[in-house]
């Protein structure tokens, strides 16, 4: 008994279960507050059930003391309870994120001193004995293979599902997300600049320096390892992610060839002996997001290729379940370009006035010399033809599998006459109800 009750705690201290439970109950916030929306209005015709939202108001701080009446007395639980579902989160932000700030100055710390270790015990630190001068960190099979997914030549039987569009005046932004029966959830978006230069947007992406500037979610970077000879490098990143969810860590590879003025930029996870995974952050292994940048006609000014055209395909295991994961990329994705774009506007202005660049964009300018040939748009077409079928798909499949909130929130408009009808203060409200109406009359 002793033995299944230690398995039983030990379960529960895990890291991913803690996190699996917050995400459950965030997923059910939206359903709660349709139901409290539907409790308001189903008390909202009662004529007197005003004074017992004050009366619920004035003592909801009292903790042990519960207003006399048996209506009241559920009025004030559900006033406590919204209460506590706006206190939550502020409560667990703050916990979370003083203790993530912590854990963060402990990993690097811990990450110094491993380093320091292994200079002592004459081991290669950089990881150059490990990658052999950096010809098998990224190859010519991550390039064919981020080829391929642009030619649509690896999407089996699954399509693309469209998920945004979206016009500024000096961006357009497209985006589609596709779900293989076997690994995580694919991404893929389509982001035109207008008045953009292709090496200046190249730079940009490799800008790990500048990108502390605008992207909010990089909280750590820092250059593992580089190969002059063929522009690779190793990179570490820590990304601050939600007080629900742990910081995430992210050691990658990456490497630009360019065939005639387009660019094919691969980044992808790798092993790297020298920094041992641990607990916090958690480490993200698989991680392939890959970007293919090239010149293109502008929308606004026929013939002229002033305009940069960004086509990435990325997909990565956060370890975060799927249908968490959708949400929070779908009510993030918007917020997350306009915070892009307008990190690359200001990257813009700052290298027309300053002539310095960054390690990174010194290192992005090293490319490998490659021949692919023009590719016919598989995936271009596929995406432009099924988005208004896939939004029509998506449409009936959420009435089949979905909610109807307009169902829910009239559930909670009957709960709340239930409540009401089995209390003493809710037949006191029906009879008052029914008397005003006869008066009326």
């Amino acid at each position: 008994m002793a033995g299944w009750y230690e398995e039983a705690v030990g379960l529960l201290r895990r890291p991913a279960v803690a996190e699996m439970a917050v995400d459950v109950l965030l997923c059910a916030v939206p359903i709660w507050a349709a139901v409290m929306i539907g409790l308001v209005i189903g008390w909202a015709w009662r004529p007197r059930w005003t004074g017992l939202l004050y009366l619920g108001f004035r003592s909801r701080l009292r903790l042990l003391y519960v207003p006399p009446g048996l209506g009241a007395r559920r009025l004030w639980l559900a006033c406590t309870a919204l209460s506590a579902f706006s206190v939550a989160p502020r409560l667990l932000s703050t916990a979370f994120g003083s203790r993530g700030k912590h854990q963060r100055k402990d990993a690097l710390a811990d990450d110094d001193a491993d380093a320091d270790s292994s200079r002592e015990a004459g081991a290669c630190v950089d990881g150059r004995t490990f990658f052999e001068g950096g010809h098998h960190i990224v190859t010519e099979k991550d390039l064919e293979h981020l080829v391929q997914l642009l030619d649509n030549k690896e999407s089996g039987d699954t399509t693309w599902q469209h998920l945004m569009e979206r016009t500024t005046s000096n961006m357009t932004y497209k985006a589609w997300r596709r779900e293989p029966e076997v690994g995580p959830i694919m991404y893929c978006s389509r982001t035109v600049f207008e008045d953009a230069t292709p090496e200046l947007v190249r730079d940009f992406f490799w800008d790990d320096e500048f990108r502390l500037n605008w992207d909010p979610m990089l909280a750590y970077f820092k250059i593992l390892d580089e190969f002059p000879q063929n522009g690779t490098m190793i990179i570490h990143w820590i990304k601050k992610f939600p007080f629900f969810c742990s910081d995430r860590e992210y050691i990658f590879g990456r490497r630009i060839w360019e065939s005639g003025k387009t660019y094919y930029c691969v980044t992808k996870g790798v092993p790297y002996p020298s920094l041992p995974k641990k607990e916090k952050p958690r480490r993200v292994e698989l991680y392939f997001s890959s970007w293919r940048i090239r010149a293109v006609q502008s929308p606004k000014q026929d013939g002229q290729q002033s305009a940069c055209e960004v086509t990435l395909v990325h997909y990565e295991d956060m370890g975060i379940p799927k249908d968490v994961a959708k949400v929070g990329v779908r009510h993030g994705m918007w917020g997350a370009v306009k915070k892009f774009q307008s990190g690359f506007r200001a990257y813009q202005q700052m290298r027309n006035t300053e002539s310095t660049l960054s390690r990174s964009a010194i290192m992005a300018r090293v490319t490998t010399k490659t021949s692919i040939a023009s590719s016919s748009c598989h995936l271009d077409q596929q995406l432009s033809s099924a988005a208004k079928t896939i939004d029509e798909n998506e449409n009936s499949r959420a009435v089949q599998h979905g909610f109807d909130w307009k169902w829910v929130v009239f559930g909670g408009a009957v709960a709340a006459v239930c409540v009401l009808n089995t209390g003493l203060v809710g037949k006191a409200l029906l009879v008052g109800a029914a008397s005003r109406r006869q008066a009326k009359k």
